[in-house]
């Protein structure tokens, strides 16, 4: 049985239906999670991943624990405590949904500090462990969605600096095979799309999977962060828009992890933008 956190998000939903589609027996875990939201084939079970003794009657009898990186509630994640449930419940296989902000931002307590404390308890588990490193995802897009619907317009910061963001689905991907397949234990894996793309150029590629042009309003760093405060910490806020704004060489390396785990190319931005273009219609 694989278990997998975090299985309402943008990588955990894809990566339950992977395993179901795969014939895998899957129990699915979030806060609020429903029977609804699942294959039929998976077992639904409401659990905290801040909370190690809910997850302990759902790791029991697992072999393999996609353990997601905690989302707003991180800082109140204590990955050693839901390792040792794992461990204790029989799960031999651990996948984790890390951040390439490890390798690029260690010095930010948002982006790389706090998932750097995740992947040293992992590694020192004593499970076959297995670690995931996205950079920014394409779907943080759907930022984009209500203004998109209701103006055809997208407002954002540094319009011309591109980053290779990665679809949630290609990370899910990679997941499956690292909980299914051997040959991953011990690897870092850095998941990227194929090619930096710019905001600009990702209004752009909106307005083709809808049909109709989509306006781009550049945003000065100031009215970015204001907006931003709304509903980041500001140390979030402020290593985000470091990020956007002047990122690290490696932070726009585009990497060959994907197509090295999956044997064919990430999915561009375009292709992402045309499978979701109804939420922006």
């Amino acid at each position: 049985m694989i278990v997998v956190t975090g299985a309402t998000g943008n990588v955990g939903r894809e990566l339950v239906r992977f395993l179901a589609e795969a014939g895998e027996r899957v129990t699915a875990t979030s806060r609020n999670i429903s029977d609804t939201e699942v294959p039929d084939t998976v077992r639904a079970v409401r659990a905290d991943l801040t909370d190690a003794e809910s997850l302990r009657p759902v790791l029991d009898g697992a072999d393999a624990l996609f353990l997601h990186d905690g989302g707003p509630a991180a800082h109140r994640l204590d990955p050693r405590e839901v390792l040792d449930a794992a461990k204790t419940g029989g799960v031999r296989r651990v996948v984790l949904l890390s951040s390439l902000g490890v390798e690029t931002r260690p010095e930010s307590p948002s982006h790389g500090g706090r998932m750097r404390a995740v992947e040293d308890a992992v590694r020192e588990s004593g499970l076959d462990w297995t670690i995931l490193r996205p950079g920014a995802f394409h779907s943080n897009a759907y930022a984009w969605a209500e203004p998109v619907r209701d103006r055809r317009t997208v407002a954002a910061p540094f319009g011309d600096v591109g980053l290779p963001t990665v679809d949630p689905s290609d990370i899910a991907e990679v997941a499956s095979a690292a909980l299914r397949q051997d040959g991953h234990s011990g690897r870092v894996h850095a998941l990227t799309g194929p090619a930096p793309t710019t905001p600009r150029q990702q209004a752009e590629a909106i307005g083709r999977a809808i049909g109709e042009p989509v306006r781009f309003v550049e945003q000065t760093r100031e009215e970015a962060r204001a907006q931003m405060l709304g509903f980041m910490p500001e140390p979030v806020v402020e290593t985000t828009l470091a990020i956007l704004g002047a990122p690290k060489a490696a932070e726009q390396r585009v990497s060959p992890d994907v197509e090295r785990v999956l044997g064919r190319p990430p999915r561009t931005f375009e292709e992402w933008a045309r499978r979701n273009a109804a939420a922006f219609r």
